[in-house]
């Protein structure tokens, strides 16, 4: 895809800087930070997959271990996190679980929460929001690191679903894929994936919760749509 090469970078937009160091952890899956990285994030619902699902991915994982004995490199951890993504996303889009979202009040509650902080801990640049998951490009600012703004926007959202409907329990699941956006290449391709999601998964455009920014849109970094 060529889209971004007559563009110039949208503003405030960073990718990974190939002189500074990069934290690499692991958990599920792995995490890379970068200060001043502008990140992808994708974050479901806890009941998104259903445990056949579930046990289909941690079959594939244990495949994949085998075959990529430890120690592993960054590369080999990029090819998993990649794999790991599309099997994910693909069953999302499915549409499975409760998909709480799927209320219009609730998705605009999300929607909300992602720009809350807007300008002050966080840049957002981007987002949709599903029935049972959530894509997001965003930016942490200063010191704010990037599971503190999480653990924030899926704490708040947590709570105010289980009041509205009148249930308690674990909106979410616990970890998130996340990935420091490399260029803008891979940013032009990311910000379409989330603009044409919702029509991917079939839903009617009155389901349709995405945003982008309005500097990017100006720009011509917005949505394409056919």
């Amino acid at each position: 895809m060529s889209g971004a090469l007559n563009l110039d970078p949208p503003p405030g937009f960073r990718g990974l800087h190939p002189d500074l160091p990069v934290t690499i952890y692991h958990r599920r899956l792995p995490h890379w930070r970068q200060p001043g990285a502008t990140y992808f994030l994708t974050f479901r619902l806890a009941d998104a997959l259903p445990q056949s699902k579930q046990s289909e991915l941690q079959q594939w994982r244990a495949e994949w271990e085998l075959t990529h004995p430890e120690p592993r490199n960054e590369a080999e951890w990029l090819d998993f996190a990649r794999r790991h993504a599309v099997r994910v996303e693909g069953w999302l889009d499915e549409g499975y679980g409760e998909c709480v979202f799927r209320d219009p009040g609730l998705a605009e509650i999300m929607s909300a929460a992602l720009l809350h902080f807007q300008d002050q801990r966080c840049l957002t640049y981007a987002y949709v929001v599903m029935p049972n998951h959530v894509h997001l490009v965003m930016k942490p600012l200063g010191d704010w690191r990037l599971e503190q703004l999480l653990d924030s926007w899926k704490g708040y959202v947590g709570y105010v679903v289980n009041q509205r409907m009148r249930r308690s329990g674990r909106l979410w699941q616990e970890e998130s894929y996340d990935r420091i956006i490399r260029d803008e290449e891979h940013l032009f391709r990311v910000v379409q994936y989330i603009g044409n999601n919702p029509r991917k998964a079939g839903l009617p455009r009155q389901q349709w919760f995405r945003w982008v920014h309005p500097n990017w849109e100006q720009v011509g970094w917005g949505f394409r749509d056919p």
